[in-house]
């Protein structure tokens, strides 16, 4: 039987369409749609237990996956089969996961997985900007309890006018990306790259985006409507006690208050505050204890966040003492580690981290090979986030999301200050060795001074700063440079980086409903005076780039070639090449310009007399001799029929002097006429017509002896043999 279709089409407004389909594939799951665009297809799933998991916290797995069949190619690797997921599917994922969480009851901890993948690629078509849009419509056709229907959109500006989810040549025209993810009502993500854009024109991008949510949410709610909408499940609520609720804010707000108000160091507070929840623990007998221990714990948590809270809102104070403008202290380093390309060290507070740059070719640039892209990156950052930043004992498990997510944010920031002519592939590596607070930010901080370092030329430097926003309602409080502490008791977690002149990268977590666009700017415009600072302290340490990279730092000389040279730079099977890269010690990588099809010479070393003799080498290849001209020569190689011989001014550049070009007079042996190592001139006459090989002479710029008399050509007429009468030959049988 042939299932019933119930689909729902998104005007974009420009000719373009979304449409949303469910009915026809993966039944079983607990939701399942289609999302298409163009010929980009994705399918959205979930699927959620009925029976809730022994945790406190939901167990949400968002897992987004890019398959090569859908862009008709074959996965790398000797398996032949899609593997680990990329950076980009992480990145992804965690852009939907960010948005999805808050909306469940937060006492729903069944173990709950939305999956995406893409089924067919459109190269006009960026599906990740289409993952929230499936998962969340997935969401609305199933029976879990959540609040209310996201989509998320990727919003650029082209030419000065906003597109939502523009194709990728689009897209390297757009001086703002941002993805933006929300509900009808209100923006609860927004993360992007800008060309330096201001506070007002980042919201009305948001703005923008957010009008075309609008239209895909209700979109939602229509199909869930067509479709037949599920009773929502019922699922086994957290327990509350009211009196107990209030015993612990009795016993601990106050306490608390009074710990926070005094300002103290990060191990100092926690300790106070651990205090105070075992001496509120000590209240309960161990019946009691073992009964409610969860809830004794969680109302504990509350009444902590709740002092706190209003401590700031009330006061204008933080747990560390400072006031919601004030930057913690900053401490900054540059080339401390002697045997790196480029190093910086940035320390803000109790949050540190140790930049490091390194300069290659673009051999060791970042592959790039996915089913919807192809290509590589010339400048890439690293994040390292190892255990004992936080004082922890934990298994390394390889690189996190998070860890990927940071180190995306970072390069971002900074990878539109990198010069476009910069020769170099540039790989940043930050390791983070403290953390209370913001360690991407101290890494695009460090990064900055670490290329400065280095002696790469950047346009402007950067810096970043996290922000957090405290609101009840009718009173607020923007925090500038938050704690750890901090980042989960706001309400708006959002980390901006930038110039001088404007918005390079962004990051928000938007928490509460309704969030005017007014306090957005301002707490958007706040940020900017603290980047500001940050950004005095960077300059203070490193004003500018070093003119030049540091002396055991590869130098890097890149020189144009024409097409028909680059076979005779590599050699018959490498030869030269190798030959070259063994006694210079430099690096050579030769690459074909797609336009031009010249060939790219990039040539890195240490060495300065390397680096001249590869060069050297190439000038050789190129030296073009003229018809008619006059060269110095050195004999370098003896032959029994003539010398080799090279020009001078082109070392390596060999050509034949025939034993009938060495002087007038006969000559029986080479040596009678020269030597090896003998320099001299020669006349060039090009190419032979005979031999179709180059010509020079030596005789032909010497004086011609007296009585010279050259020999007569010969007569190479077959036909003029006499008059022979030849017999033909009796044929034998």
């Amino acid at each position: 039987m042939i299932p019933k279709v119930h689909t729902q089409i998104i005007e974009l407004g420009d000719g373009r369409t979304i449409s949303i389909e469910t009915g026809k594939l993966a039944k079983q799951a607990h939701g399942s749609v289609v999302v298409r665009m163009g010929d980009a297809m994705l399918l959205g799933t979930v699927v959620s237990n009925y029976t809730a998991s022994p945790v406190d916290f939901l167990p949400l797995t968002v897992d987004y996956r890019e398959k090569f069949a859908a862009a008709g190619k074959y996965p790398g690797g000797f398996f032949k089969r899609e593997a680990r997921p990329s950076d980009n599917e992480v990145l992804t994922m965690r852009l939907v996961d960010r948005v999805l969480r808050p909306l469940f009851p937060k006492d729903y901890h069944a173990e709950t997985q939305v999956m995406i993948q893409l089924m067919s690629h459109d190269e006009n078509v960026m599906p990740d900007a289409l993952a929230g849009l499936a998962a969340s419509a997935a969401i609305q056709l199933s029976d879990l309890p959540f609040e209310t229907p996201i989509s998320e959109v990727r919003v650029s500006r082209i030419n000065g006018e906003f597109v939502i989810n523009p194709s990728r040549i689009q897209l390297a025209e757009a001086d703002i990306d941002m993805m933006v993810g929300a509900s009808a009502d209100s923006v609860m993500m927004v993360e992007g790259e800008m060309d330096e854009c201001s506070e007002e024109e980042m919201a009305e991008a948001i703005k923008f985006a957010h009008e075309a949510i609008k239209i895909q949410c209700a979109a939602q709610v229509a199909l869930a409507e067509s479709f037949g909408k599920k009773e929502t499940r019922e699922y086994e609520t957290a327990v509350t006690d009211e009196e107990l609720e209030k015993k612990a804010h009795d016993f601990s707000y106050q306490k608390v208050y009074d710990i926070a108000k005094a300002g103290s160091a990060k191990h100092e507070r926690s300790a106070a505050f651990a205090e105070i929840k075992e001496a509120f623990k000590a209240t309960f007998t161990e019946e009691e204890l073992a009964e409610k221990g969860g809830l004794i714990s969680q109302y504990y948590s509350k009444a902590e966040k709740s002092a706190i809270r209003n401590l700031t809102l009330e006061e204008g104070l933080r747990l560390d003492g400072r006031k919601t403008t004030e930057i913690r202290p900053i401490w900054c380093e540059i080339d401390y580690l002697p045997s790196t390309h480029g190093s910086s060290i940035f320390t803000r507070g109790e949050t540190q981290a140790l930049a490091t740059v390194t300069l290659g070719t673009s051999r060791d640039a970042n592959v790039l090979d996915s089913p919807t892209f192809e290509g590589e990156e010339r400048f890439y950052l690293h994040y390292n986030f190892p255990p004992f930043s936080t004082g922890e004992a934990r298994p390394l498990r390889g690189t996190s999301r998070r860890e990927v997510g940071h180190g995306n944010l970072a390069q971002r920031a900074l990878k539109g200050m990198i010069p476009t002519d910069c020769p170099y592939t540039v790989r940043i590596v930050s390791e983070v060795l403290e953390s209370n607070g913001s360690s991407s930010m101290a890494t695009v901080c460090a990064g900055t001074m670490a290329l400065m370092d280095a002696g790469i030329q950047m346009k402007k430097p950067v810096s970043g700063i996290a922000m957090g926003l405290i609101s009840d309602g009718d009173r607020y409080a923007v925090l500038s440079d938050i704690l750890g502490d901090e980042d989960h008791l706001g309400d708006m977690d959002f980390k901006v980086t930038g110039t001088a002149d404007g918005i390079t990268a962004c990051q928000m977590d938007i928490k509460i409903k309704g969030l005017s666009y007014e306090i957005l700017v301002n707490a958007l415009k706040q940020a900017r005076e603290g980047r500001l600072h940050i950004l005095g302290k960077i300059t203070d340490t490193i004003a500018q780039p070093n003119v030049d990279v540091k002396s055991h730092s590869p130098k890097m000389i890149t020189r144009n070639i024409p097409n028909e040279f680059i076979g005779a730079l590599i050699g018959p099977g490498g030869k030269v090449i190798q030959e070259m890269q063994k006694t210079t010690g430099c690096t050579i990588v030769i690459n074909e310009d797609p336009v031009t099809e010249e060939g790219i010479v990039e040539i890195l070393g240490t060495n300065q007399d390397g680096i001249d003799a590869v060069l050297a080498k190439i000038d050789s290849l190129l030296f073009k001799p003229q018809v008619g001209s006059i060269y110095e020569v050195k004999v370098i190689k003896m032959l029994d029929f003539g010398a080799v011989v090279e020009y001078t001014e082109a070392p390596g550049n060999e050509v034949l002097l025939h034993i009938s070009e060495l002087a007038w007079e006969r000559t029986d042996n080479v040596t009678d006429v020269v030597n090896m190592g003998d320099v001299f001139d020669v006349k060039y006459f090009g190419k032979d017509p005979k031999t179709r090989k180059e010509k020079v002479s030596r005789k032909a710029i010497l004086p011609k002896p007296e009585g010279f008399k050259e020999r007569p050509p010969r007569d190479n007429n077959r036909d003029n043999r006499g008059d022979r009468d030849r017999k033909p030959r009796e044929r034998r049988d």
